[in-house]
């Protein structure tokens, strides 16, 4: 791809995610309103928590990372034999996943205590035990999902893999309402849903990998020389999963300890998961395939562009974001969930709570630009490696500090572990060549971002605080929005005036039109 279609193509995936994650932010909104950072909550919480953990475990990171180049070098060689190795990896996927949740769903009650220890003692443990159940069967959906969107993703069709998660917010959109309207309990309304959303997810897909001319019909599962091949790279990105996953086990258990803290941390991880979603998962979703193809064909230079583009675009976007989570944490989460069962103290923890994961937005952005480095070229062992290191600085913050800072030692956890495993995957990166190499334009450009970012700082600090009678009245929504503007003219203006980045090439990215096909 050209510079600017690559640019497009981040643009498709972050702008669909873009919608995605702003229906999660309708859907968190109407969660706070209706059921707040109580009991039901928190529960509801750890049990959707359950089937995303292994979804990231065996399939968006571990088994795409593997499979992605796989599929994309026997496309290059024949599209008959990729179609084979698909349904194959397809199949097997299904028939594991089917009977893996039925064990899981026999055994919630200890996956519940394994998660969340802190609920043996009241109410919260039986409810996540009941929503579990309900909800983990999205696992088998949402893994076949992100199986045929890497297929999507390798042919350079981005757009109806980044469109298929608005179908779950849609889905849990809906049930809130609905319940709310028919008086039904919320928590059982929300676990039902979420399976009814990934079918919908799973639809959304097969129907656009149908169209792009690939047949996934059925056919008995199969463990052949190439599955065993996937598996044996898939391997050490699948043990690299369950490490992230023990932090994410670890911050849970922090947090169980305090009444309704599972609940701040995960509102307040919503929120920047946006722009993880909209930059960091974009550019890792287009990178991979492109640098996959790039080295394949010998094209170095070819491919330190891609990479070079992947790393300006995310940090052109993970700056500002970072600076904003930070200065107006609290006015974002008063305005967007302080309402009906969500009150001024839920408001504070979730707020200091946000500040704390903005610090660490842009290593969890970079790690998504870093790591495709590593899978393209089928070396998924140094990850888990590095994994393995940040699981340790994790688990020594999070368990080593709760005693004196409580419940936000488990977000300093997570931003201290992101920036350990940024570091270590920028240093072994050092070795591979010219491909992971700064080029000039970004070395030139990158100063500029954080001095754009600096100002739009100091701008929105200096505007919430004239603003703030607003921010705590009727006209909050209104004083949200003028930051907003603040922080955009701010930094797009000064940014644009010193050379951060020409708005040309963000115009260009941003147009309208075809996604991009081919390379």
């Amino acid at each position: 791809m050209t510079p600017i279609r690559l640019m497009r193509s981040f643009a498709t995936v972050g702008g669909w995610t873009l919608a995605s994650r702003v229906l999660g932010f309708v859907r968190d909104i109407l969660m706070a309103k209706y059921i707040g950072a109580g009991a039901v909550a928190d529960a509801f919480f750890v049990a959707f928590s359950l089937p995303n953990m292994f979804r990231r475990f065996f399939a968006e990171g571990a088994f795409n990372a593997a499979f992605v180049p796989l599929f994309t070098r026997k496309l290059t060689e024949s599209k008959a034999e990729a179609e084979d190795f698909a349904r194959d990896a397809y199949w097997f996927m299904a028939s594991f996943l089917i009977v893996f949740s039925v064990l899981a769903m026999l055994a919630m009650p200890l996956l519940v205590f394994a998660m969340a220890a802190g609920f043996g003692a009241d109410e919260r443990f039986d409810m996540a035990v009941i929503f579990g159940r309900i909800a983990f069967p999205y696992i088998l959906f949402v893994s076949l999902t992100a199986l045929i969107s890497g297929m999507l993703n390798a042919t350079g069709r981005f757009w109806a893999a980044a469109a298929a998660p608005v179908m779950l917010n849609t889905a849990l959109i809906g049930a809130l309402l609905l319940g709310a309207s028919m008086g039904w309990p919320m928590g059982l309304v929300l676990s039902w849903a979420v399976p009814v959303g990934g079918i919908a997810q799973l639809a959304a897909v097969w129907l656009a990998v149908k169209r792009a001319g690939f047949s996934l019909r059925f056919r008995r599962p199969r463990l052949t020389p190439e599955l065993k091949r996937l598996f044996i790279i898939a391997g050490p990105a699948i043990l690299a999963g369950g490490v992230v996953q023990i932090n994410l086990i670890v911050g849970r258990q922090v947090a169980s300890f305090t009444e309704n803290a599972v609940s701040w941390l995960s509102y307040a991880d919503r929120l920047y998961q946006l722009p993880l979603g909209v930059v960091g998962i974009a550019v890792g979703v287009v990178l991979l395939p492109e640098l996959s193809r790039r080295l394949r064909e010998g094209e170095a230079s070819g491919a330190r562009d891609a990479f070079n583009r992947g790393m300006e675009f995310s940090l052109a976007l993970t700056l500002p974001a970072a600076v904003a989570l930070v200065v107006v944490a609290e006015p974002i989460i008063s305005v967007l969930f302080e309402r009906g069962a969500f009150e001024r103290a839920d408001t504070v923890n979730t707020a200091l709570a946000l500040a704390v994961y903005g610090l660490g937005l842009p290593a969890f952005v970079l790690h998504k630009v870093l790591q495709p480095l590593y899978f393209a070229r089928e070396d998924t062992r140094s990850p888990f490696r590095f994994a393995l290191n940040a699981m340790v600085v994790n688990a020594v913050i999070a368990v080593g500090l709760m005693p004196f800072i409580g419940f936000i030692a488990a977000a300093w956890g997570t931003t201290f572990a992101g920036w350990a495993m940024v570091w270590q995957l920028w240093r072994g990166s050092r070795g591979m060549g010219k491909a992971a190499r700064a080029d000039a334009r970004l070395r030139n450009r990158l100063w500029r971002m954080a001095l754009a970012s600096a100002f739009m700082g100091l701008s929105l600090w200096l505007a919430a605080a004239a603003l703030g009678p607003m921010l705590a009245g009727p006209a909050r929504v209104l004083a949200l929005m003028a930051l907003v503007g603040v922080g955009t003219v701010s930094y797009f203006g000064l940014g644009a005036l010193i050379g951060a980045f020409r708005l040309s090439d963000i115009r260009a990215a941003m147009r309208r039109g075809q996604p991009p096909q081919s390379g």
